[in-house]
This record gives C-alpha cells, sequence and structure tokens, in this order.
C-alpha cells in the first residue's frame, strides 16, 4: 500500500517532466546545423560512432557562424535515432562577414540554438551572452536532461570589430 501511494507521485513528475521537455522542444525552433565533417571513433557493422563538426550560423547575427563538434551514437539505436548521444560537446564561434545584428536588440542572454541528443530527455544547447563592458559575444555549449543535466560545457567568444556595438534590449 505504502508503495503504490510512493509511485503514483513520481510516476506523475516523470510525466510532467516529459511533458515540459516534450513542450520546450516544440516551442524553440529546431537548430539549423550543417554538417562539416565528420570523423569514425567506433567501427560496428550497423553504423559507426563518430565525432561531427556542425556549423550553425547565429540567426540574430549575421556574420557570426559556430562550430560544435560533439559524439554521435552509431549502430542500431544511432541509425533509429533512439541513442542517446554523449553530453560532451566542443564550440568554436568565428566572425566570417560583415557583422549585423538582422532581429534588432539582442537580449543579454538568449538559447540560440538546441538540439535533441536523445529520444526525448536529453538537449545540446547554446546560449549566447552579451558582454557590453568588452562589447563581445560569448557562446556557452551544455547538455541537459529532465532528471540531471551536466557540467561538461564549452564555451567561446567573439569580439566585434572596431566601430561595430552590440545593441542590448
Amino acid at each position: 500500500m505504502k508503495l503504490a501511494k510512493l509511485r503514483a507521485p513520481f510516476a506523475a513528475v516523470m510525466v510532467f517532466s516529459a511533458l515540459v521537455t516534450i513542450c520546450a522542444a516544440l516551442a524553440t525552433p529546431p537548430a539549423r546545423a550543417e554538417e562539416v565533417a565528420s570523423v569514425n571513433t567506433n567501427f560496428h557493422i550497423t553504423g559507426s560512432d563518430r565525432v561531427v563538426v556542425e556549423a550553425y550560423d547565429d540567426p540574430a547575427v549575421e556574420g557570426v557562424t559556430c562550430y560544435v563538434s560533439r559524439a554521435r551514437t552509431g549502430g542500431i539505436k544511432g541509425t533509429l535515432g533512439i541513442a542517446e548521444d554523449p553530453t560532451e560537446a566542443s564550440i568554436a564561434c568565428r566572425q566570417v562577414g560583415p557583422i549585423r545584428f538582422a532581429g534588432g536588440p539582442l537580449k543579454q542572454q538568449a538559447d540560440v540554438f538546441t538540439e535533441r541528443m536523445s529520444l526525448i530527455f536529453k538537449t545540446l544547447h547554446v546560449v549566447r551572452v552579451v558582454d557590453t563592458k568588452r562589447n563581445t559575444l560569448v557562446y556557452l555549449t551544455y547538455s541537459d536532461r529532465v532528471t540531471t543535466g551536466s557540467a561538461k560545457n564549452s564555451v567561446t567568444a567573439v569580439p566585434m570589430p572596431a566601430g561595430t556595438t552590440i545593441p542590448v534590449k
């Protein structure tokens, strides 16, 4: 009897957490990554594990591209899209053209890209932070999970060219 009473609240929390994650994924536009390269790290007959490098153009800052490298799980689960990719990721953002702020002033901190790393529970984030004192855009990548996040992260910065000031809300 007591065990059944404990299971009901736990199940409700898990269902609620899953619904919140699904709603957040639907509300956030999908990341538009362009795979630049990949290398195989562990051979499987059904599809190798690999490290991929993807390019993400910042949708609010024309002229800035972020390159994210991360592990992708192969095998049957990876092929079917149900594998949980590892949480490690590395990021390098660079000025690749003239800087223009497409959508007007930027938020001080904003989730710029998100991409699922598992069927439901794990998401890769790239967050843009405006360092107004140094006139620099700072990009942070990390992953989160419904039940537990990961402290593994990577950071990079793009200083603005002389004469360019970052508009902030």
